[in-house]
């Protein structure tokens, strides 16, 4: 049977993001489904604050329907997804950016239900936690400032990361556009922009969320590498690699490479596509 697609988003994204990626997917041939992690797409809280005209001090204090959702809340529902997907056949799971560690946990926890692991500039931590990560030389290019000029409230007292995609705020525009899509149009960067949502989870995990050699390390594993990603830059992609391929020498990643920023093989999908085409003829059912 052929295989089925699942897809998981980063940070404040959510499915909306991969719906050209899917329809490129569907045109090859491929089966895909996009998830939603809780507190994500329909799920998500969008204050009135948040509207036009904003109001700061509001946005600012607004609950969210994300508070409290844990990593372990994430993996819980994709593998509630991977089981309902592996009753049709295979099954690629393919993370992106943060999303990663939800695949990692998931893949720990169950890898019965996952024939090939795809990582495209995510997250799969080994060797640190990954809030550790962001302190290591690898990420010393990141432009963390001026990313967090966008963030609305004290993290700790509203139980959630909020950040204004609605600001109007030229400088803190021109972070967003330099950090995901640098090498996208204008026009491009304000409608990926406007799929955002304002609310992300606190939760980054822990050691325990770490890669695991004994069910994590079973999977066969494939690295998606973004070459202009400036988000989690080339070095820490690589080192990811490195660091998976020494826990299990025997089953290293397959690697691959698309030149393009953190978000330009989602709105320029079609090569993403055929590489995710090229993964899904590795399965042992599609030979």
């Amino acid at each position: 049977m052929p295989p089925t697609f699942v897809l998981v988003h980063g940070a404040f994204a959510n499915s909306f993001s991969f719906a050209p990626l899917q329809a490129e997917l569907g045109l090859l041939g491929h089966r895909s489904v996009a998830v939603d992690l809780p507190g994500h797409g329909f799920a998500a809280t969008y204050p009135h604050a948040y509207q036009a005209p904003q109001d700061p001090a509001a946005l600012a204090t607004t609950p969210g329907a994300i508070k409290g959702v844990t990593l372990a809340d994430n993996a819980a529902h994709l593998i509630a997804v991977l089981e309902r997907a592996k009753r049709n056949g295979p099954v690629v799971l393919v993370s992106h950016s943060r999303g990663g560690m939800t695949a990692t946990v998931a893949a720990n926890r169950r890898p019965d239900l996952i024939d090939r692991i795809v990582y495209v500039s995510a997250w799969c931590p080994v060797d640190l936690d990954v809030s550790a990560y962001y302190a290591e030389p690898e990420m010393a290019t990141v432009d963390a400032a001026g990313l967090a000029s966008a963030m609305v409230a004290n993290p700790a007292e509203l139980g959630l990361l909020r950040c204004n995609f609605r600001t109007a705020d030229a400088g803190v525009l021109a972070a967003f556009k330099a950090a995901f899509l640098a090498d996208g149009t204008d026009e491009e960067f304000m409608v990926f922009l406007n799929t955002f949502q304002p609310d992300e989870n606190l939760d980054a995990g822990t050691s325990e969320d770490r890669a695991q050699a004994d069910s994590w390390g079973r999977i066969p594993r494939t690295y998606v590498r973004l070459t202009e990603d400036t988000s989690i830059p080339l070095a820490m992609q690589d080192r990811m690699i490195r660091e998976g391929d020494a826990l299990t020498p025997e089953n290293p990643y397959d690697v691959r490479t698309l030149t393009g920023s953190h978000l330009k093989w989602l709105v320029d999908p079609a090569p993403a596509a055929r590489v995710l085409g090229e993964v899904a003829a590795l399965l042992p059912e599609a030979s």
